[in-house]
C-alpha cells in the first residue's frame, strides 16, 4: 500500500476529522472515500468527442422548455438595476 503525505491547513484538518468522526470513519479512510467519491464524478462526466456531439447536445437543450426568445440585454440590464435597487434599501436599513 502507498502513503500519501500532503499540507492542509490546520483549519481544515480539525472539519475533515470532526466529519470522519461523525460517520464513524478514521480521517484516512474519510479521506480516501472523498478522493474516491470526486474521481468518480469527474470520470461520470461526457466530454464531446466531435462537432456532431456538441449539435445534439444544444438540439436536446432546445427541446427543453423555456422561453421562446430571449429578452434584449437592456431589459436584462434593467432587472438587475432595479434587483440592486431593491436590495440597496435593506442593506443600509431603510
Amino acid at each position: 500500500m502507498a502513503r500519501a503525505q500532503f499540507v492542509i491547513s490546520d483549519e481544515d484538518r480539525d472539519q475533515f476529522a470532526q466529519q470522519a468522526r461523525r460517520e464513524g470513519l478514521t480521517l484516512s479512510a474519510w479521506l480516501r472515500s472523498a478522493a474516491r467519491e470526486r474521481l468518480e464524478d469527474r470520470q461520470r462526466l461526457e466530454l464531446f468527442q466531435s462537432t456532431v456531439d456538441l449539435e445534439k447536445f444544444f438540439m436536446a437543450c432546445d427541446i427543453l422548455d423555456g422561453p421562446e426568445t430571449e429578452p434584449e440585454w437592456d431589459k436584462h440590464l434593467s432587472a438587475i438595476a432595479e434587483s440592486r435597487r431593491r436590495n440597496a434599501g435593506k442593506l443600509i436599513g431603510k
